[in-house]
């Protein structure tokens, strides 16, 4: 059995096409939505990310601010930049770059953003609500995996899915996200005794533990859907090509570059034993983006009286 590959970037593309006509509409009356993002520190990863956040709004017609700031910033200056952003009507969505620098403490800056702002879906009120099954704003690669999983045309329903990861930016929601749409959800996690035997039930099995190539073939069903979350960087030849045997093409990329993204699964021979597959790059990254354009432009709609 070989895979059929779920073309993330496809359905991202999809997704933003759609998000650029809802800002059209809302042009129409004079509302542009606005998305401001927070960076503390010099990460280079979030430097990336932050970039592309930034690229992507422009393409879809949000305005887009990045407050950048030192990675000496205290608590109070952060929170006070955050107070500073609620405030101001202008400003649909309020994204802090995540990890923060040590010393900051996270909980208390994400509570400091009006849950009506937070396009991420992680302040407590949010969370609630989706808790109950009637959310604000979703976290982004949950949301956009939900997203695939439909457009795909792949059922939840009555299905057994398995979410490898409990973190509270992928992990949970994604739970709770595949419960509401009454799926029977297991949760695994570092400590989970024999994972494979428990993957291995999955009709739908989500990889989200940030490890390496963790899932293997003797972790999946046969026929079972693989979305993988996991996003690692190779930078060594020899893994290279035990992970991608035969891969002239992700060798070659790997000569060029130095380096090959991969993710938590073990791709190549995962795809012998799934139905369908998400492959890294181009499964759920985009879709993380597109999602938090589609959160920024529902909040202008729902703040600015567009909707």
């Amino acid at each position: 059995m070989t895979a059929r590959i779920l073309d993330g970037a496809a359905v991202a593309r999809t997704i933003r096409e759609e998000v650029a006509a809802r800002v059209s509409e809302l042009a129409v009356r004079g509302i542009r939505p606005r998305l401001d993002v927070v960076l503390v520190g010099d990460d280079p990863a979030s430097q990336v990310y932050v970039r592309s956040k930034a690229r992507a709004c422009e393409r879809a017609g949000i305005a887009s601010e990045t407050h950048r700031l030192p990675a000496e910033t205290s608590q109070a200056e952060l929170e006070a930049l955050i107070d500073r952003l609620d405030a101001d009507p202008e400003v649909d969505g309020i994204l802090v770059q995540l990890p923060l620098p040590p010393g900051l403490d996270t909980h208390r800056v994400l509570d400091r953003i009006d849950p009506e702002k937070d396009v991420d879906g992680f302040h407590p009120e949010n969370v609630g609500l989706l808790v109950q099954g009637r959310p604000r704003f979703v976290p982004c690669t949950p949301a956009g995996i939900m997203e695939l999983l439909d457009r795909e045309g792949i059922a939840i329903e009555g299905r057994h899915a398995v979410v490898v990861g409990r973190s509270d930016i992928v992990g949970k929601p994604m739970a709770l996200l595949l419960l509401h749409r009454h799926a029977t959800v297991t949760v695994c996690h570092s400590r989970t005794a024999d994972l494979a035997a428990v993957t291995r039930r999955a009709d739908i099995l989500v990889a989200a533990a940030g490890r390496l190539a963790l899932v293997g073939p003797d972790h999946v069903k046969p026929g079972a859907v693989v979305v993988d979350v996991g996003i690692h960087r190779l930078t060594e030849r020899q893994d290279v090509e035990r992970l991608f045997p035969g891969d002239a093409a992700r060798r070659a990329r790997f000569e060029e570059k130095g380096s090959v993204l991969t993710g938590d699964v073990d791709f190549v021979r995962v795809a012998e034993v799934a139905s369908a597959i998400t492959p890294v790059p181009g499964g759920v990254g985009p879709l993380t983006i597109a999602m938090l354009l589609a959160n920024t432009v529902a909040s202008a709609e729902r703040r600015k009286g567009g909707a």
